[in-house]
């Protein structure tokens, strides 16, 4: 058994989702597709994949064993691009993880640039808010947003994220009697607020003074706020402000269409809360990955153009 060949052959019956689309794809038949597998699963002394007539999944050391050797032939393939076109020529996946809300609105427009850009690249995105572990999963590079931990990832800043203090026109039209819009941080104190909890800061939100402020300009304040929701999802926040549950300090571009056309206000116009920073962090053995490096410089690029 030719073990690279079977490990190939491995990653693109997962990738592919069957062993007649490789059979396909490689000139060859099911059923020699099948017996490397086969091979491989004999020569590892564990099963890797459970068949039946109509699917096929991954066994639990199968998923291990992916996440892991489909970077190799990720590699090979870049190495044979570059070879064969005498430059780096982007090929294969490029296993992307983000947020779910900055994954939808911001990075989606991104990978569909990228992608046509990149004819030869397919793209697995993984949402989700938590953090999670590119080695252990696979993932090739994530997107993440705030202050970056000491870690053995590599990050590059891609961007940063401007944040406003926001409130749908629902919420500021049913505040009881004698309570108004917040005209300064402090006012925040008496308000309903939904507090995302990914981010360290949490209940205190810190502000600076602008030129219009009453304070002299550059001024900070540390505020701690309180109400009845937070949550670890940006669509969560997302979704309770525009229900009119309460005040939100969010990226502004959670909320772009919305604030465009007048539905959610932006409040305390003068005094800001500070940007996050965007990072593009992936595993130290993907830093000299050509698809790595020019998805984080297209993802820099967009940012910058707003």
């Amino acid at each position: 058994m030719d073990k690279l060949q079977a490990i190939t052959v491995f990653v693109r019956v997962v990738e592919a989702g069957s062993f007649s689309a490789v059979a396909l794809q490689t000139n060859t038949t099911q059923s020699a597709v099948s017996k490397q597998v086969a091979a491989l699963e004999r020569e590892l002394g564990t099963k890797l994949l459970t068949r039946t007539t109509r699917s096929l999944a991954l066994t639990q050391e199968g998923e291990r064993y992916f996440n892991r050797v489909r970077r190799l032939v990720a590699e090979m393939d870049e190495a044979e691009g570059e070879l064969r076109r005498g430059e780096q020529q982007l090929v294969g996946w490029l296993r992307i993880a983000a947020s779910v809300g900055f994954g939808r609105i911001k990075l989606m427009p991104m990978i569909q640039t990228f992608l046509a850009a990149h004819p030869a690249v397919k793209i697995d995105i993984r949402l989700q808010d938590s953090v999670v572990d590119l080695v252990e999963e696979g993932i090739d590079a994530a997107v993440r947003i705030g202050d970056m931990p000491d870690s053995t990832l590599i990050a590059r800043k891609v961007g940063t994220s401007p944040r406003h203090i926001v409130a749908h026109n629902r919420y500021l039209s049913s505040l009881p009697k004698g309570l108004m819009a917040p005209v300064k941080p402090e006012d925040l104190a008496a308000h309903n607020c939904v507090v995302y909890t990914e981010l360290p800061m949490r209940n205190n939100w810190t502000f600076t003074a602008g030129n219009g402020a009453l304070e002299p300009e550059g001024t900070t304040r540390v505020i701690r706020v309180a109400g009845n929701l937070q949550s670890n999802s940006s669509e969560v926040i997302r979704a309770s402000v525009l229900a009119g549950m309460g005040i939100g300090c969010s990226p502004t571009w959670l909320f772009h269409e919305e604030i465009a056309s007048g539905e959610v206000q932006l409040l305390l116009a003068d005094w800001r809360p500070p940007p996050v920073s965007i990072h593009l962090v992936y595993p130290r053995e993907r830093r000299n990955s050509a698809k790595v490096k020019a998805f984080a410089q297209h993802v820099a690029s967009a940012l910058a153009d707003g």
